[in-house]
């Protein structure tokens, strides 16, 4: 018998044969490598069957019962990728959707969210072999998500390939995109970094992370299903171009992509559906008259820097006018202004929004004052003040707010200007984020930072000089007992303080980090050998250190 006429008997036979012929030689790896495929031919004429039954069905709806393929037609298009995946091998599957793509005048470049876009990674014609087992894997992992966890991961495809995201802002994110993921992000966020589909960057207790590059491939190559629906997030962006007038998706979230961005009454869509807005890229940003009044149900508006954390993404804004119409935002819970430059002053109608819970001006390097009562923000619990170097004194009112749990950025300067000390933070009980920021012209009493100790549930403290004075390095400090990450930024002594050095840094500490300043030496040996938490010692810009 011919192995031709019979492929299902092929592998049979020539098995049988070389048992026979085994005697006569030693071709014990060729009988394994056959036995392992003895029924793959089997295997094939099944799954063919499988594609073909899936095809004939769509031929019966063709020509009998259109309106039920339209409304089969996503799980139908699920089946047949479902079967082309077990008839070929997924570098083969590239190629054929590739030749596909180019008969068509479209080029692999072209693909985002199912959109032409030139991007600057190509698709691979060829894939190694564990390149194209791990892209299986990441397929696998992917098929394997719920709507809310698929949603979720595709609303990170709006942003541009490589693009280095923090764990914190992409959790707001989701919250916006759908609502079904609110009190859920960290579980979510766990669930594909364990699936690897997200990595971390560099280190990951930065929480900092991408998506995994081999998901943009799958993207691009047509392989993971995306829909209208989860296409648009319930949402209008310009990175994905719908329809601002439709029913189906109504508007919730905008997110802003184009260099110059102008919010205005041209930009022709339903202002009051919005509840979020995302500068992911825009660099100049113009407010038409009442346009921030006109949104009634914002909650988040995210105009600074957040996906493009590096100083050199400018934005600035054309006027500081949009501010004052904020007073109208009872529902706004999340501000950022954050590297935003042309914003010298916040006005008072800032402090009126009693609902919100973040205001992150980090950065705004042109804000000199802040509004003289703070008190009012009850429900704050996010203050970023940090890198505003022109800003030397703190809001009255900043012990009230018994709800804060991070503050960044607190001045200590002169006593006319800040009359505000640590000493009067002792109310916010539930700190757990705290920095401090010595200014020129710093009175400091002898005991000020010994009150630190009186911070019982703070995690993270950074503390740093803008002075040079060799008698600002010998303040006594008391760590928090909780402390888990100290970071120490322009101090100006040459030696380790007294009360960090090994015999006396707190059990709790695992962190240590030390930016800049004139510090010579340390015994990293002595920590090496300490009875403690301490795990990561990172120093930066110490051009004085010698370590031997």
């Amino acid at each position: 018998m011919s192995i031709r006429t019979n492929p299902m008997k092929a592998v049979p036979t020539v098995l049988k044969r070389l048992l026979t012929a085994d005697k006569q030689a030693n071709l014990k790896d060729l009988k394994n490598e056959l036995t392992r495929i003895q029924n793959l031919f089997s295997m094939v004429k099944e799954n063919e069957q499988e594609l073909l039954d899936t095809l004939t069905m769509v031929d019966a709806y063709l020509r009998n019962d259109i309106p039920k393929l339209i409304e089969e037609e996503e799980k139908i298009c699920g089946k047949i990728r479902e079967s082309t995946e077990k008839l070929l091998p997924l570098d083969q599957i590239l190629r054929a959707n590739k030749k596909a793509d180019e008969s068509r005048g479209i080029t692999v470049q072209d693909w985002k969210l199912g959109e032409r876009e030139e991007v600057n990674t190509s698709l691979p014609l060829t894939l190694k072999p564990e390149e194209s087992e791990e892209l299986g894997m990441i397929m696998k992992n992917y098929g394997s998500l719920d709507d809310i966890k698929k949603k979720c991961l595709l609303s990170l495809l709006h942003f541009p390939e490589n693009s280095i995201m923090k764990k914190r802002n992409i959790i707001l994110w989701w919250v916006e995109v759908t609502e079904k993921a609110k009190g859920n992000g960290e579980f979510v966020f766990g669930k594909l970094t364990d699936l690897k589909l997200i990595v971390p960057h560099q280190y990951a207790f930065d929480n900092k992370f991408k998506i995994n590059p081999l998901v943009h491939i799958l993207k691009r190559s047509g392989l993971l299903l995306i829909n209208d629906g989860e296409k648009s997030f319930g949402m209008y962006s310009q990175i994905v171009t719908l329809s601002p007038h439709s029913n189906t998706h109504p508007l919730r979230c905008l997110a802003l992509d184009k260099k110059k961005v102008e919010l205005s009454d041209e930009f022709n869509f339903q202002w009051n559906h919005l509840t979020g807005i995302f500068n992911v890229g825009a660099s100049y940003l113009q407010f038409g008259p009442q346009s921030m009044a006109k949104m009634k149900h914002l909650k988040v508006l995210q105009l600074g820097r957040w996906l493009h954390a590096s100083p050199k993404h400018h934005i600035e804004v054309n006027s500081e006018e949009f501010l004052k119409e904020l007073r109208d935002q009872k529902d706004l819970t999340y501000l950022s202004l954050r590297g935003i430059s042309r914003i010298s002053e916040l006005p008072d109608s800032i402090f009126q929004l009693q609902r919100l819970e973040t205001l992150d001006l980090k950065a705004c390097h042109n804000l000199e004052t802040l509004p003289d009562d703070i008190a009012s923000m009850g429900n704050l619990i996010h203050l970023n003040l940090s890198q505003c170097y022109l800003l030397d004194r703190m809001p009255k009112g900043i012990e009230k707010l018994s709800r804060l749990e991070v503050l960044k950025g607190f001045v200590i300067g002169s006593p006319d200007k800040t009359p505000c000390k640590i000493s009067d933070l002792a109310p916010l009980s539930k700190l757990k984020q705290l920095s401090i920021h010595i200014g020129s012209g710093a009175m400091i009493q002898d005991i000020e930072f010994e009150r630190l100790r009186v911070f019982s549930e703070l995690e993270k403290l950074k503390i740093s000089w803008g002075v040079s004075d060799t008698k600002y390095s010998k303040m006594e400090v008391s760590l928090p007992p909780k402390l888990k990450r100290l970071h120490l930024e322009g101090f100006p002594g040459q030696d380790m303080p007294e009360w960090l050095k090994p015999d006396k840094i707190i059990t709790s500490l695992c962190e240590l980090y030390i930016t800049g300043g004139k510090l010579q030496s340390m015994d990293l040996q002595g920590y090496a050998h300490v009875s403690c938490s301490l795990q990561i010692i990172r120093v930066k810009y110490l051009q004085h250190l010698n370590i031997n």
